[in-house]
């Protein structure tokens, strides 16, 4: 099993960047849950919403392509942007990839 980083970076003030191992075939969102990381996900990370919406920064060619699902529900995310992904579909299949997490605090619940 092939080991690479990922880098998180967050929008939300009072949280530095960290950079945690993923194996080939995790998710971001596995990995950040993991890691004791807030990441939204009401569905439970199967595709059915956009909570854990993140923006990938480096590294798109090593993740899994975007569905057609999925870019559906990334239009319905808050500040969707051109390397915008959700982190249950992050699936990294060969390198090393960066993300940054939006503000989280605007959930409710948070």
């Amino acid at each position: 099993m092939s080991i690479y980083k990922l880098k998180i970076n967050f929008q939300e003030a009072g949280h530095e960047p960290v950079e945690l191992p993923i194996a080939a075939g995790e998710s971001v969102l596995d990995v950040v849950l993991d890691n004791g990381i807030e990441l939204q996900h009401n569905c439970g990370g199967v595709c059915g919403c956009s909570t854990c919406h993140v923006y990938v920064n480096k590294g798109m060619d090593n993740i899994q392509e975007i569905s057609d699902k999925e870019e559906d529900f990334i239009d319905r995310a808050e500040s969707p942007r051109i390397n915008s992904r959700l982190g249950c579909q992050c699936v990294v299949i060969d390198g090393d990839i960066e993300v940054t997490i939006p503000d989280q605090s605007g959930f409710m619940g948070h």
